[in-house]
């Protein structure tokens, strides 16, 4: 059987074109800056997310240590916290899950240094921790958040918060922003 979708995908595909139009332009402005000071200064920029999230975080490392570091003579030095299978699964087993990032950041983590947290709820367990000990620790703390914002948004001293409650679209617009600041960052 055979089914007619074209109102269904309609009917998203204009969600997320109205949700498009309300993001923060000024907030992702205000975050590319922070980024490019980073790679200016040499320092490290650690992004990490859960699910959806965590694929955008490893799509924003690709993006950045490859695709705007290739035409640059200072180079981004981006790290995904969520990519080193064995390191989150040693700490989830013998710590805890909600620690797999703070542990890491632990070892890695410099004063100045930047740390983006990708949370739709803006409540995942694990990045606050690794938030809210970054930011005690003298980083940089930037956000990308859904929903109402949660306590990521709290924590970070930036955000680019998507206030809608749809996570795929939340998810939709945090890759798209990511995307936008890779062609503008190339040509910059």
């Amino acid at each position: 059987m055979v089914r007619d979708f074209t109102a269904a995908i309609g009917g998203y595909l204009s969600r997320l074109g109205e949700a498009l139009d309300r993001v923060d332009r000024q907030a992702l402005n205000e975050i590319m800056n922070v980024l490019e000071a980073a790679r200016l200064d040499g320092r490290g920029v650690f992004v990490m997310g859960n699910g959806g999230s965590a694929a955008t975080a490893s799509h924003f490392v690709c993006d950045f240590n490859k695709g705007i570091s290739m035409s640059k003579d200072c180079r981004y030095r981006m790290m995904c916290l969520n990519d080193n299978v064995p390191s989150l699964m040693a700490i989830a087993n013998d710590l805890s899950y909600d620690d797999i990032f703070l542990e890491q950041l632990k070892n890695f983590l410099r004063e100045g240094d930047v740390v983006l947290g990708i949370s739709g709820s803006g409540n995942s367990e694990n990045v606050i921790r690794a938030l809210r000990w970054a930011a005690e620790n003298g980083a940089v703390t930037v956000g990308f958040t859904g929903y109402d914002g949660g306590s990521v948004k709290q924590i970070c001293r930036y955000n680019l918060h998507i206030p809608l409650n749809d996570m795929q679209i939340v998810e939709d617009l945090h890759l798209i922003a990511n995307h936008c600041m890779m062609k503008i960052l190339c040509e910059a």
